[in-house]
């Protein structure tokens, strides 16, 4: 039955209050048998809404591609919330940030030259404007107005903290509309400085984003908005890790029990995050101020449930306080999980990545060396390879539009590691290198910045050109790497010492469950499990183990392919029944 969702002096849903209590799961950050559980979960604290962001760049991964199915089926995961009594709040933003890679942006803008973003810049509007009528095909249909949950939706994300372009805002608060969107909106900025008055619109309920004094941001709130109603949502109740990081981030209880008995006793909230997931593959995001920081493959954030959906002193201590503005449900959960260790398993076989390009890859030809994006391709690395035809002793070197990382080989032989400004500066060579030796340039993305200007400077791989001794050096084979089929890899070449290489694991499950791999003593590089990236490793952590959710894993064999980049690979590996974050 259709219902409807006002926005006056309060929340109206079918003509009576509501007080919103919501808590976010990212449902793409969650494998789909685990959606229910989570909702489950959510209900139970006492929530009556959850919330999500709808990321574009899984959503249509190539240009004019889109894929609503499995992990992706925004539709399948708001139905299921529906069938529990819950409501929704989507936020279907071109950009989302949620320190996600590009927050959440499609790699493939930046193929075109002069691409700018979250402004009146026509080519960029027009991505925006195909992709959310094929994206409000799927949604519209949820929305309460047309019998589904969802109760309202966000324009944008953040805005005022980017830019100040209010024609922008209006184009999206109308095109949203005109796509089909007939439920209220709302903005989401932090209730401070310039970013509240930078990201509003005509007539359309802002909101506030915070982690702390709740009482002291609704005020500042409440002298912008008057009399609307008041909600925080983006209630910060942890902080995400960044590797390199001294330890795993963690939040105060008591100071965040505080502000949210001050939040519920003004108005509403929205959990960030009820639980955070997981930024499975490559996509977590990074943040650049003074040096780049990417995230780890972790989205714990301290949340109310563990990255893999387990009940924290956290979510009790919420509930207890929940209970004094809502009735709590008693409900039965219906998914078993459990966490089960499968003890440590050693490598079956191992390959080099050099012999395996022709496998993995097709070359591509160019006099410069070209991004990525210009290559299609989108997450991963990317391999170039060039002759010293000319270069006798080979004394400096500079990447000019590399980011974010490169491991540099001379005739496949390590040479040097270069990562972030270090790819801006000349550095000087030492060892001595003769005419026609091969120069390797393995580059690695660590994931897109996902907050502020650097959007626009994101851009993998080699953008520019290879500069030795002071001259630029042409003619260069490149061979992209995004580490998703590797079916035609052949274990026939031995691993020399150094080189970057795979590691193949094999173990054999009487029954699945929750399990948590650790990495001591390799370097770094990612882990296909049964042929899913579930992310990346480093030994500089904070996080020591990844997650590897059951319904990854089958009864009878299971093969673990870790790919290496730093020439440190013990040879073995355990399964344990705990995480470890650092």
């Amino acid at each position: 039955m259709n219902g409807s969702f006002e926005i006056k002096d309060d929340f109206y849903l079918n003509g009576e209050k509501i007080k919103i209590i919501s808590g976010g799961i990212h449902y793409f950050r969650v494998v789909p048998e685990y959606w229910r559980d989570r909702l489950e979960k959510l209900k139970a604290l006492g929530c009556n809404t959850v919330e999500t962001y709808i990321p574009w760049n899984l959503h249509e991964r190539e240009k004019g591609k889109f894929d609503f199915t499995g992990m992706l089926d925004v539709c399948a995961f708001v139905k299921t919330a529906q069938e529990l009594g819950l409501w929704v709040i989507l936020r279907p933003s071109p950009y989302i940030c949620a320190e996600w890679e590009f927050g959440g942006l499609p790699w493939w803008l930046l193929a075109e030259d002069g691409m700018r973003l979250r402004c009146m810049y026509e080519p960029y509007l027009k991505h925006v404007k195909e992709y959310y009528e094929k994206l409000f095909q799927v949604i519209g249909p949820l929305q309460i107005t047309e019998g589904g949950p969802v109760i309202f939706m966000q324009i944008e994300n953040e805005y005022g903290y980017y830019g100040d372009d209010e024609e922008y805002l209006a184009y999206m608060k109308k095109l949203m509309t005109d796509c089909g969107c007939s439920v209220p909106l709302v903005t989401s900025d932090g209730p401070f400085g310039d970013a509240f008055d930078c990201g509003k619109v005509g007539n359309v309920l802002q909101t506030g984003n915070f982690g702390s004094k709740g009482k002291l941001q609704f005020g500042l709130m409440k002298k912008k908005i008057g009399s609307r109603p008041l909600m925080c949502m983006e209630f910060w109740v942890g902080w995400f890790d960044s590797w390199g990081a001294p330890c795993h981030q963690t939040g105060g209880l008591a100071e965040h029990i505080k502000d949210l008995d001050e939040i519920l006793s003004e108005g509403h909230v929205n959990l960030y995050m009820f639980i955070g997931g997981t930024n499975f593959g490559f996509m977590n995001g990074a943040n650049y101020y003074d040096v780049l920081t990417p995230d780890v493959t972790s989205y714990d954030y301290d949340a109310l449930l563990t990255e893999d959906g387990q009940i924290t002193p956290k979510y009790e201590a919420f509930r207890n306080v929940i209970a004094k503005y809502a009735e709590i449900p008693q409900l039965s959960l219906t998914t078993r999980i459990q966490r089960k260790s499968y003890g440590t398993l050693k490598a079956v076989r191992s390959t080099g990545l050099f012999d395996n390009l022709d496998n993995i890859s097709r070359r591509r030809q160019n006099v410069l060396p070209l991004s990525m994006e210009k290559l299609g391709q989108g997450y991963g690395y990317t391999l170039y390879e060039s002759i010293l035809e000319k270069e006798g002793d080979l004394k400096t070197l500079r990447l000019h539009g590399a980011n974010d990382r490169a491991n540099i080989f001379l005739d496949e032989k390590p040479l040097v590691t270069l990562y972030d400004r270090e790819l801006l500066t000349e550095h000087t060579i030492e060892t001595p290198v003769a005419k026609g030796e091969k120069l390797s340039i393995l580059v690695e993305n660590m994931g897109r910045v996902n907050f502020g200007p650097m959007l626009e400077k994101q851009r993998k791989g080699i953008d520019q050109c290879v500069q030795i001794n002071g001259h630029q050096h042409y003619k260069w084979d490149m061979y992209c790497l995004p580490m998703e089929d590797l079916s035609g890899l052949s274990f026939e070449t031995p691993l020399e010492e150094g080189e970057p290489g795979f590691y193949e694991f094999l173990f054999t499950a009487e029954e699945t469950g929750d399990t948590f791999i650790e990495l001591t003593g390799w370097g770094k590089g990612c882990v296909l499990v049964n042929g899913f990236n579930i992310g990346r490793f480093w030994e500089i952590g904070p996080q020591k183990r990844l997650y590897i959710p059951a319904p990854l894993l089958k009864k009878g064999e299971n093969r673990i392919l870790i790919f290496e980049t730093e020439g440190k690979a013990p040879g073995e590996i355990r399964l344990c029944d705990e995480p470890d974050l650092g």
